[in-house]
């Protein structure tokens, strides 16, 4: 298990504000809403209740300070080696079988490489939140995945859609390399991409159709730590408050991306006629 102690570093993103806007409390209270008593309290103790973080980082990001995202560039110059993790609800400890069976891979702890990759998966969520983390591969065994059949395959199997295919002995080879290792590192497939695959799995289109609509989404890769040694090279970092108007934009972009797909997979359908069907791969 991983003891998440981080939280939002609300008062040193307070002073960076004051000082970009060059503003004094009570000028930020006068343009918040938050009384000044709050204010000040904050310099003396972190103060983390929603109300007074919305405040706050929605007015520093409808004035243009996209304070999370230049975080995330700032910390991969200074660390380097940096994951994030989009929460639901908060984190105060990791497990590797905190998260659901039906993931891309199974159990463990899912990290994406960008900031924009973990808001994407929970900017739905109102009391949502991204944590940062620093990590290592030392000593640890690594899977690594393209955007190929393979990976389709080894999602489908995890998510349970491949039915009569799941003890295939091509399949039973990626799983056995994938339950044999500390990380795996591959491609994302969130919910719209899996729409792709399911299309797959059920006959409706072949495997050259799915990959080349699938190439589309630009997500970048996930990387899974699966085993309580994984776990031990993860150090937390901070925890990033998502305010109404990030998420909102959030949102759309992952709209527009969705229209990117749709047509994508038209098109190939159209291009790609001739690819094998799955009966045909896992016979």
């Amino acid at each position: 298990m991983l003891n998440v102690e981080c939280d939002y570093n609300i008062k040193e993103d307070i002073r960076f504000i004051l000082e970009s806007e060059n503003l004094n409390n009570i000028e930020l209270s006068e343009k918040t809403g938050i009384s000044r008593v709050t204010l000040d309290s904050i310099e003396k103790t972190r103060v983390t209740r929603d109300s007074v973080c919305e405040k706050i980082y929605s007015f520093a990001y409808m004035n243009n300070y996209r304070i999370n995202a230049v975080k995330e560039e700032l910390i991969k110059e200074k660390y380097h080696n940096v994951l994030f993790h989009g929460s639901k609800y908060g984190l105060s400890a990791v497990t590797i079988l905190g998260s659901r069976d039906n993931c891309d891979f199974g159990k463990g702890f899912y990290l994406g490489e960008t900031y924009k990759q973990a808001l994407s998966f929970v900017c739905e969520k109102e009391k949502s939140s991204v944590y940062s983390f620093r990590y290592s591969f030392d000593d640890l065994k690594i899977k690594r995945f393209e955007c190929d059949l393979e990976w389709m395959i080894a999602i489908c199997y995890y998510r349970g859609t491949l039915g009569r295919f799941s003890s295939n002995s091509m399949v039973s080879k990626i799983i056995n390399e994938i339950e044999g290792v500390d990380v795996v590192i591959a491609p994302i497939a969130d919910n719209k991409m899996f729409y792709v695959m399911a299309q797959f799995t059920e006959g409706e289109i072949n495997a050259d159709v799915a990959l080349h609509s699938l190439s589309a989404s630009k997500l970048g890769l996930q990387f899974i730590f699966k085993t309580e040694k994984a776990l031990k090279n993860l150090i937390p970092i901070e925890r990033y408050y998502l305010s109404n108007p990030e998420r909102e934009d959030c949102r759309k972009f992952l709209n527009e991306r969705s229209y990117e797909i749709d047509t994508k997979l038209k098109l190939a359908k159209r291009e790609f006629r001739t690819g094998l069907y799955i009966e045909e791969i896992l016979k």
